[in-house]
């Protein structure tokens, strides 16, 4: 009978191991694996693309098709529409983060129903932003701009910069909001307390108090904003983005190229697609280093932000 529970007391154990193996080492298998096919085809880009990065590929306009020159009205218009797009997405998003969070109750119907419509947006597939760009921005909007002004020919009715940052902006407006609501919720309620008790008023709680503090989690939201749309290509296909134009937009309602759509049309559109590969591996290249090197910007300011402040992690 003893020799029977020592038998189960083991077998107990063993079949304990096994599950906290499993539990383990499941997903560290599957995040190794996720790793290796990031790294995997990180390198097989930048080892294929880094050759065809040259001072001329950066600086030259596109020629013959895109099968010659460089991408620089590319990364232009690229740099160019995701800074008009944090200007757009930034403000709405803090205010509406303010709202939600200081002058609604986090489980009132209202702010209930508004979460419900930020989380939708946030699941709304990209062409359907681009869609909506056509329809309310150039149809809408830019035609009766144009009415308004008596505008002989289309200045703001017809796809331009502006049309296409604000698309991008409606389409990562959600990670905005989101973040700049969860920073502020997680400022102590004893600070906005202490700050009224003192004699200040609400607005001027939220202006010296509440938006200081939630700087860093604006620039979260400016980041997760910055990797989504500068990759971005569905939602401004039909907003103002152009196959090829060697000159560089000089106002808001002119059309520009970008980076993506760049990759897209050499990839599915170029009259030679093996003469082309070269310069998408090398476009490629350029796309994720400027990414990068956008966000990383966003994450310096940010962390140099937190280190004023006694908080070192990034």
């Amino acid at each position: 009978m003893k020799w029977k529970k020592v038998r189960l007391k083991r077998k107990r154990v063993i079949r304990d191991k096994i599950y906290s193996i499993l539990a383990l080492g499941a997903p560290m298998l599957a995040t190794g694996l996720i790793l290796s096919a990031v790294l995997l085809m990180l390198g097989n880009i930048f080892y294929k693309g880094f050759s065809g990065v040259s001072w001329e590929f950066l600086t030259e306009a596109p020629r013959n098709n895109n099968l010659e020159g460089g991408i620089f009205p590319a990364i232009y218009g690229t740099v160019y529409l995701v800074f008009i797009m944090v200007l757009c997405s930034i403000p709405i998003g803090t205010a509406t983060g303010i709202f939600l969070s200081e002058y609604t109750a986090r489980d009132s119907r209202f702010a209930m129903t508004v979460r419900f419509a930020i989380n939708t947006l946030a699941g709304v597939p990209s062409i359907v932003f681009g869609l909506f760009g056509v329809g309310f921005f150039i149809q809408f909007i830019g035609k009766g701009m144009d009415y308004v002004a008596n505008n002989t020919t289309p200045v703001w009715g017809k796809p331009a910069l502006i049309w296409a940052a604000a698309t991008l902006a409606i389409l990562t407006l959600p990670v905005v909001i989101i973040s700049v609501e969860e920073t502020m919720r997680s400022i102590p309620r004893e600070m906005r307390e202490s700050s009224l008790a003192l004699g200040a008023t609400k607005w001027q709680t939220i202006w010296k108090l509440i938006l200081p503090n939630s700087l860093t989690g604006i620039l979260t939201g400016a980041i997760l904003a910055i990797g989504r749309g500068a990759g971005e290509v569905a939602p401004i296909l039909f907003v103002g983005v152009v196959y090829s134009l060697p000159e560089l937009p000089s106002h808001l309602s002119d059309q520009f190229m970008q980076l993506g759509y760049h990759l897209f049309v050499l990839a599915t559109q170029s009259p030679d697609v093996d003469a082309a590969m070269p310069k998408q591996y090398a476009t490629t290249v350029v796309l994720l280093t400027l990414t990068f090197g956008m966000s990383f910007f966003a994450t310096f300011l940010r962390y140099r932000i937190r280190k004023s402040r006694g908080k070192t992690h990034v």
